[in-house]
């Protein structure tokens, strides 16, 4: 197959899933939002900004985040608000570019991985080449909804799409009453394709170390107010539980909260990390955290499952795909501090509960998220598709 990928080149999920297509040996070619460097042999490798993405520095493993101003990440809300009401307007101009590409490249398919602003974007090429488009969690309750022209383009590219691919079955339904027709074809796999088990597995021994680690980073929709007000809650009854932080090195919020509530003994802020060390960081804790109050299924709670961490989420329709509170995690008002601290506490001091969800979640990835499998699955599409319109 030649399929050509609009995607934001940086992302782990998105290299995640065209990594598999290379290996496969198919014709990958990559147009990607931002700048980026990914770590494949691709076919192509073409950068169509869109949505001021040119303007956004390239985060690398380990580096520091930059601070302050209106397009650090401790801005991130008025970033996204300027990108909602003003991002469509840089559509038709990078669209041409894209169309520029595809008449060039020719591929057999188009796979553009999320809505704003890549599917928006491959909507707009003017291109006959069947086009799939990929949901992701907040596309449709954060995105879709925020502005007029927003609602529009979201509208317009499923009107577009060919099939849909989701990471929940929420996001097919959501889908589906956003414009998207009943007689297009979808796909529910994670969405990164599935978690490479490989890399993600429990310890040998469950860990006895009560560390908490909320892998979400800083980003508009993570609750991360409230995980930091949580923080002292936990600590007043577990003095010794400590708490880790990828992807929020620097950020001047987080050092903010942290002296605020004097908690920076028991908080250790990293950098991005990649995925070997973030499975290492997973079979070291006891807790996973993840406060959002918009989401599909993220991949990093996923993760953190298949390593053995015990999952405390937002309660979102969409993650009770995967938890059942009180089996195999617990689901909290992602707005409120002590239930969250509650559940941390719950998840800390009760190892048979840890016990239980661990076992859970071990044949629950296994059976619905492994990677291979879900891999397999998209390829299979992909072709059924190909036959089905060309």
């Amino acid at each position: 197959m030649r399929v050509l990928f609009v995607a934001d080149g940086r992302s782990p999920t998105a290299v995640n899933w065209m990594r598999y297509f290379v290996e496969r040996g198919d014709e990958v070619l990559l147009a990607s939002t931002f700048a980026c460097q990914p770590d494949l042999k691709l076919n192509l490798l073409a950068t169509v900004p869109v949505a001021f993405s040119a303007i956004k520095s390239v985060p690398r493993p380990g580096s520091r985040p930059r601070q302050g101003g209106v397009w650090g990440a401790s801005s991130l809300q008025l970033r996204t608000t300027i990108r909602q009401w003003l991002g469509p307007l840089t559509i038709p101009r990078a669209a041409r570019q894209l169309h520029s590409i595809i008449q060039r490249t020719q591929p057999q398919i188009i796979h553009a991985m999320r809505i704003p602003y890549e599917g928006m974007l491959a909507a707009g090429a003017a291109s006959p080449i069947p086009l799939l488009v990929s949901v992701w969690g907040n596309d449709f309750t954060l995105h879709a909804p925020s502005t007029p022209l927003m609602r529009h383009y979201t509208q317009r590219t499923l009107k577009r799409a060919d099939a849909l691919l989701a990471d929940c079955q929420r996001d097919i339904r959501l889908g589906r009453e956003w414009g998207f027709s009943t007689e297009k074809s979808v796909l529910v796999v994670p969405g990164s394709g599935g978690i490479r088990s490989e890399l993600f597995f429990p310890p040998q021994e469950p860990t006895q170390s009560p560390l908490v680690v909320n892998p979400r980073g800083f980003r508009s929709y993570v609750r991360n107010d409230t995980f930091f007000n949580a923080i002292p809650l936990v600590l007043s009854k577990r003095p010794d539980a400590r708490f880790a932080c990828p992807a929020m090195l620097g950020e001047r919020q987080v050092l903010e909260w942290i002296e605020k509530f004097g908690i920076s003994t028991s908080v250790e802020l990293l950098g991005l990390r990649p995925q070997t060390e973030l499975a290492t960081l997973f079979r070291s804790a006891q807790v996973v955290v993840s406060p959002t109050s918009h989401d599909g299924t993220p991949n990093s709670l996923l993760e953190a499952m298949a390593c053995g961490c015990f999952p405390v989420a937002g309660d979102l329709e969409s993650i009770r795909e995967w938890i059942t509170p009180g089996q195999n995690g617990l689901l909290v008002d992602a707005g409120n501090p002590q239930a969250l601290a509650d559940a941390i506490l719950r998840g800390l001091n009760e190892p048979a509960l840890r016990k239980q969800a661990a076992h859970i979640n071990t044949i629950l990835i296994a059976d619905q998220a492994e990677y291979t499998r879900g891999m397999a699955r998209a390829a299979e599409f992909y072709q059924q598709f190909m036959n089905n319109t060309i």
